[in-house]
């Protein structure tokens, strides 16, 4: 009997030091999204563009050269937070509009709910957009200790509203009185925040910040940046990306000053490419925000500081918006699932080895409507697009970008498009088209009628990834969740 209790005493102290020893490895993570910004729209890829803070942060870590994301930022965000395709939880079909009463499947496990069990602090600060019909579906019951943002996709930079309510929220309390330019406002609570962490736990710090999403809104001093502009959208759109630099920098910061930014590992990305109506970029690449083509789904992105072992280099290696999940997971020192999407690419990109990646779905909508690309698949050097590939087909300097490609002033909220519903198996016919990425990355050259045996063989891989399709959820909007009927506030509990 002593010796089993002396068995049992030494168990329990190796636990306990095995628990300590994962606490003081673990580095705190940043993960900073930034809304709508295009591959031409950062300093890194294009040096007229004045993103100090971001460049540093990029050149000193690791530029990520085939990082993807989903055309859109709702199906994005639930690949972030899921590391499971949209496609597969009846998220893939546009972005959950304000009034529509559904959210991401309560069923999942959320990125924060993993690292809260290995030991962080979590907190969000800035763009939810994953549904808040109800409160299970809002962030402080899906992992986060705190949030301090909004619901919905966009709001008023300075008095955060939109369509008629109020979208501002310290975790459940609404914020009625700060006027403040987004982006400021943010990083302020960041810089809050990571001072009154306790360092006896790391923090996760997930920063889906608004910018550079429409409305088209920005203090002057920033748009006074890019004086030869002369393209008025343009010429604001940069000063946007250029405060949202300067909120960047404002936290990397507040990180150096309170000891904690040489043991956190930061990742970087867009939710999608760059918006052609709303001046965002993505040249030389093809395409824009809500199409499968490379300007709507290849991410400016980078990851830097602790754990890597090679950096200030560029990593040409597959990276979908999935793997993130499981990635950050084994960041934390966690062992990542293996029943999800997502591949856990730790130690390709912390040392600049191969991608265990070698192929991905871009997108899957099995419903039909002209704003949203339909399906495309990557196999190795090749992509795949099935159907209508979007509404920007074509390659935008910036210099054309007029904010008159197709859609500037566009209500896209489904009621007024009843197309949205029309099923893509319908008699409108659009042919495949089949891109060598690997020689032409800029997708001029369609090979799908020289070599019919591969889109074939593509067409079969499509066709087994869409066997597990799950139907989009996209309900009607319910009038019930009108902020009029909570007080002017966007407010859930009403599905």
């Amino acid at each position: 009997m002593e010796m089993t209790r002396v068995l049992s005493c030494l168990c329990i102290c190796l636990c306990c030091i095995g628990v300590d020893a994962l606490k003081e490895s673990q580095p705190n993570i940043v993960f900073i999204v930034a809304d709508d910004l295009g591959w031409n729209d950062v300093g890194f890829h294009n040096p007229d563009m004045l993103t100090p803070n971001i460049d540093k942060l990029a050149s000193g870590g690791v530029i990520l050269n085939q990082s993807y994301v989903e055309p859109l930022c709702t199906p994005s965000r639930h690949a972030f937070m899921t590391g499971i395709y949209p496609y597969k939880s009846g998220m893939q079909h546009m972005v959950i509009y304000p009034e529509q009463p559904y959210c991401s499947p309560l069923n999942l496990t959320f990125l924060p709910q993993k690292l809260k069990k290995l030991g962080y602090d979590t907190h969000i600060i800035g763009k939810w957009h994953l549904g808040m019909c109800k409160w299970e579906c809002t962030p402080t019951y899906r992992g986060f200790d705190t949030f301090y943002g909004y619901y919905q996709a966009q709001e008023d930079y300075y008095n955060k509203t939109v369509l008629g309510g109020l979208d501002f929220r310290d975790g459940k309390e609404v914020v009625r009185d700060d006027k403040t330019y987004s982006p400021i406002t943010y990083a302020k609570r960041a810089d809050l925040l990571i001072s009154q962490h306790n360092k006896s736990h790391p923090m996760f710090l997930y920063l889906p910040f608004q910018s550079v999403h429409e409305p088209i809104q920005v203090p002057k001093k920033y748009e006074d940046l890019y004086p030869n502009i002369k393209t008025d959208g343009r010429r604001k759109f940069s000063g946007m990306v250029s405060a949202l630099d300067e909120a960047i920098g404002n936290v990397t910061d507040s990180l150096k000053r309170n000891g904690m930014f040489d043991n956190t590992f930061i990742i970087f990305t867009a939710d999608n490419g760059g918006w052609p109506t709303y001046y965002g970029n993505n040249y030389p690449l093809r395409g824009g925000k809500t199409t499968v083509y490379e300007g709507g789904t290849r991410a400016s992105a980078f990851i830097y500081g602790a754990g890597l072992i090679k950096s200030g280099y560029t990593y040409n290696g597959l990276i979908h918006a999935v793997d993130w999940n499981p990635t950050l997971v084994a960041v934390a020192g966690g062992q990542p699932d293996e029943d999800i999407d997502g591949i856990n690419l730790w130690e390709e990109i912390r040392s600049g080895s191969t991608s265990k990646r070698t192929e991905f779905v871009y997108h899957i909508d099995e419903i039909l409507t002209p704003f949203e690309g339909h399906e495309a698949i990557r196999v190795g050097d090749y992509k795949l697009i099935q159907g209508y590939p979007g509404p920007y087909p074509g390659w935008y300097k910036p210099d054309e970008v007029t904010g008159h490609h197709g859609l500037e002033g566009m209500d896209y909220r489904h009621e007024d498009y009843p197309w949205v519903y029309r099923n893509a198996n319908s008699s409108i016919e659009i042919g495949a088209e089949l891109f060598n990425l690997k020689d032409d990355p800029f997708e001029h050259h369609d090979l799908a009628r020289e070599q019919p045996e591969l889109v074939q063989k593509m067409e079969g891989i499509l066709q087994e990834y869409k066997k597990h399709l799950v139907p989009a959820m996209h309900p009607p909007e319910d009038k019930k969740g009108n902020p009029k009927n909570f007080g002017g506030v966007w407010t859930p509990g009403w599905c």
